[in-house]
């Protein structure tokens, strides 16, 4: 008999609709029942993509006797931690304050009023680890519950004090000279990031190894900034480990969550899209200074496994693949050489196998994973299209096994990052069906997830989630302000500043500064978050703070560099470990602070307007602005472009820093050397 999870949008929710648990999603009604029945709530979060939530749901949740026990004494409910990132959230950081290490699926127990008073992560049926089984712990606590109210109370009292001291981040008014100054306590901080890596397999030292996006664009921006050949080296092995290791998927394109080594070797072979967004942008800032063919061929592999197998019927981009296929973890990606043998016939596997790592005892329980991790660059032209057609092979005799499961949801939020990503990467490399894949998605999530002026976080098919969060807006201004730059549409501009009002209107924190997370007419939940962490995604703050900034040199609006001002205000980083968490917050600043704009005057059909166009995406200077005109079109008087018009009616750019501009440039060759002059003055 299905439960209440079976008319859940969540594919996470579904999975779970026929558990023997009376699993309710989470809402009102859900807390009501707590406190009418005088049951504690069994809060469980977790996710599609998530090996370990299956563990336990396959352990516990399908057992009879185990659902008997949380029926007969719980109120249960089920969050997808996708849908609701406010409450993963809130109870992710009530179990730090009890010194547990967060993941999922998290298990908290409540009150019927959402306040914690005990929680964990991954539950074991049977006492394992010294510490009691899931049965065992589920006598225990609604024994507490039944018999020691006082405790209970003392324990939420406890949590509630601690939540409300370690939640909220700044207070808009720091210390005068605690503040990290830009630029040059930003760049000794870097400094001091890019020395804690680890030299031999990038990321930080040791395992698991998560890609850390935010903190490698970081230090690629301070290397840009100060010429520092440590921070580069520091971004490059992290890259080029990720890229030929076993983190990546060489068949089919596109990077798992994290590696369980240290050397990028053992994937959690989860996929999610924030990943690959993220990835993607950090590979194309690289490569517009590199020139490295390996980034340039994870970037192009990497997109179209997201055109391919990410792509939601009308447009938008899904979520993630799970873990696991066929019951097993990796399944789907692992392979033994008699399997390649039998695709590629033994010549070929014999040189496949030299390439990829490929031994007759593998590398992993048994199996391997493919792997090129002796080799940190590409090989000839030759020898990488015969493996690129072996590659083929394989993909397609991998497609003819049990695949993982996918989350079809739209989130928008992530869809926000990978649109801007592929919209910046469609410019670098001169591929025009991304920035229309780019456009389509766009499109998909303001018209299908938006009521009035209102975003949806989640919407599976035709099915909106209704709510929606900083990060959604914050991520959506900034795709539209990419969008912006690639296409010179000016209804791209439109929605970015529609974004914003509504940030404004309803996130604004009015006495410290910042955004909160949540919105003003949203549900009331135990905690309002208001932070600017970095975690496995850029902080709302830090998106908005880029968006904020973009915006006021796209339009010379000043409220939009006091509004951005504030952020920084209300989040100061004080020391050099703040970088970290900091990192997309500190991005931003660098766009605010630099103040580089290229404006570009010309027809969109003029030939030469489109050279400069190109020729300014490629410098290597992901803080840059650009502006692209039509001839005629007014600035308003504070832009720095103010009065500009076109020399001798061709196309004309200006290179700006701050209101500062340069003569009139016509020519390609002098738009390059003048902002090749323009960042190496920086350094």
């Amino acid at each position: 008999m299905p439960n209440a999870l079976a008319a859940a949008t969540s594919p996470y929710l579904l999975q779970h609709s026929d558990n023997p648990v009376d699993w309710r999603p989470w809402s009102a009604e859900a807390l009501a029942a707590a406190k009418a029945g005088g049951k504690p709530v069994l809060l469980s979060i977790g996710y599609a993509a998530c090996h370990w939530c299956h563990v336990m749901a396959h352990e516990s949740f399908e057992d009879a006797a185990i659902a008997r026990l949380m029926n007969d004494n719980f109120i249960c409910v089920k969050v997808d931690r996708e849908e609701r990132p406010d409450l993963d959230h809130i109870y992710q950081s009530a179990l730090a304050t009890m010194g547990e290490h967060g993941g999922w699926p998290l298990t908290m127990f409540l009150t019927a009023d959402g306040a914690p008073f005990w929680g964990g992560t991954y539950i074991p049926p049977v006492p394992r680890w010294g510490r009691p089984g899931f049965p065992d712990l589920l006598n225990q606590i609604a024994r507490l519950y039944r018999d020691a109210p006082e405790k209970i109370t003392a324990s939420t009292d406890h949590l509630a004090a601690a939540l409300r001291a370690n939640m909220d981040q700044g207070t808009g008014s720091p210390p005068a000279g605690d503040a990290l100054a830009w630029p040059d306590s930003i760049d000794a901080a870097a400094a001091w990031l890019a020395a804690a890596m680890d030299p031999v397999y990038g990321g930080f030292p040791g395992a698991p190894k998560f890609p850390m996006a935010m903190a490698l664009d970081f230090l690629w921006r301070g290397h840009l900034r100060t010429g520092s050949a440590e921070m580069a080296t520091t971004v490059t092995v992290a890259l080029d480990r990720m890229s030929q290791g076993g983190i990546y998927d060489h068949l089919g394109g596109g990077f798992s969550r994290y590696a369980t080594d240290e050397a990028w070797l053992i994937p959690h072979f989860e996929k999610m899209l924030y990943d690959n967004a993220l990835l993607i942008g950090v590979l194309t800032n690289a490569w517009l200074r590199t020139s490295s063919p390996l980034y340039a061929a994870r970037v192009k592999e990497t997109a179209a496994w997201v055109l391919r197998d990410l792509t939601a019927e009308g447009g938008g981009f899904v979520s993630s693949f799970d873990a696991d296929s066929a019951g097993e973890e990796g399944r789907f990606y692992v392979w033994r050489g008699e399997e390649i043998s039998e695709v590629l016939g033994p010549d070929n596997a014999g040189v496949f196998a030299a390439a990829y790592d490929v031994t007759a005892g593998g590398n992993w329980e048994g199996s391997t994973i493919l792997n090129r991790s002796k080799a940190p660059e590409l090989g000839d032209q030759k020898s990488e299209r015969a493996l690129a057609a072996m590659r083929a092979k394989l993909l397609a005799a991998r497609r003819t096994r049990v695949a993982p499961g996918r989350d079809d949801k739209v989130l928008a939020d992530w869809n926000g990052l990978m649109i801007a990503a592929l919209a910046r990467a469609s410019i670098a490399f001169d591929e025009p069906g991304w920035l229309t894949a780019a456009e389509v998605a766009f499109r998909h999530v303001c018209g299908a997830k938006t009521a009035g002026a209102r975003l949806s976080h989640s919407a599976l098919g035709d099915r909106a989630s209704g709510i929606s969060f900083l990060t959604d807006y914050a991520a959506m201004a900034g795709a539209a302000l990419a969008l912006a730059e690639a296409t010179a549409a000016p209804d791209y501009l439109v929605w970015a500043e529609r974004w914003i009002a509504v940030l404004d209107e309803q996130f604004w924190d009015t006495e410290n500064g910042g955004y909160f997370f949540t919105a003003a007419d949203g549900e009331v939940l135990i905690h309002r978050p208001r932070h600017a962490n970095d975690d496995a995604t850029p902080s709302g703050n830090g998106l908005a703070a880029e968006a904020l900034a973009r915006l006021f040199y796209l339009t010379g609006n000043d409220k939009y560099r006091a509004r951005a001002e504030a952020i920084h205000a209300a989040f100061p980083a004080s020391k050099d470990h703040d970088v970290v968490p900091l990192a997309s917050l500190l991005n931003a600043a660098e766009v605010l602070e630099t103040g580089l704009q290229i404006v570009i005057i010309g027809a969109r059909d003029d030939v030469q307007a489109r050279a400069l166009v190109l020729t300014a995406h490629a410098a290597a200077a992901p803080h840059r602005v650009l502006s692209w005109v039509e001839p005629g079109q007014e600035f308003p008087e504070n832009h720095p472009a103010w009065g500009k018009v076109q020399l001798d009616a061709r196309a004309t750019a200006f290179v700006c820093i701050r209101q500062s501009c340069s003569l009139p440039i016509t020519d390609v060759g002098a738009l390059k050397s003048e902002l090749m002059n323009t960042i190496r003055e920086r350094q």
